[in-house]
């Protein structure tokens, strides 16, 4: 059974950083694209950063628009993990960042608040 559980969240100030995990279960990371999405209330989820493919093939990498090279994503199959490392963070990133494997299921989501 495919389990997704986000961690990391928390309180920053505007320019500060926070590194997201996912801790998978059920499935390996490296086998499928993976995702980091984020939603604000009144908002639909949009998509922050994905991965996809494995270290023999050449792993590839999506970033919305708004990431503007703040943002990191990478997997560690070794600890079955996907992790957000995000830096600069500002007020506008403020929002619960869900995990999601391909277009399934997704975890229950972490709340990042960005605010001096």
């Amino acid at each position: 059974q495919v389990h997704l559980v986000e961690s990391g969240g928390g309180s920053v100030q505007p320019g500060g950083s926070l590194r997201l995990s996912c801790a998978a279960s059920g499935f390996a990371v490296g086998d499928f694209l993976m995702a980091w999405y984020r939603q604000v209330p009144g908002k639909e989820r949009e998509l922050v950063a994905a991965i996809t493919g494995d270290r023999i093939s050449g792993e590839r990498t999506t970033y919305g628009e708004f990431v503007k090279g703040r943002f990191t994503i990478s997997r560690d199959s070794a600890e079955n993990t996907v992790m957000l490392e995000m830096n600069s963070l500002e007020p506008e990133d403020t929002a619960v960042y869900y995990c999601r494997k391909g277009l399934g299921p997704w975890g229950q989501g972490t709340q990042v608040t960005v605010s001096s």
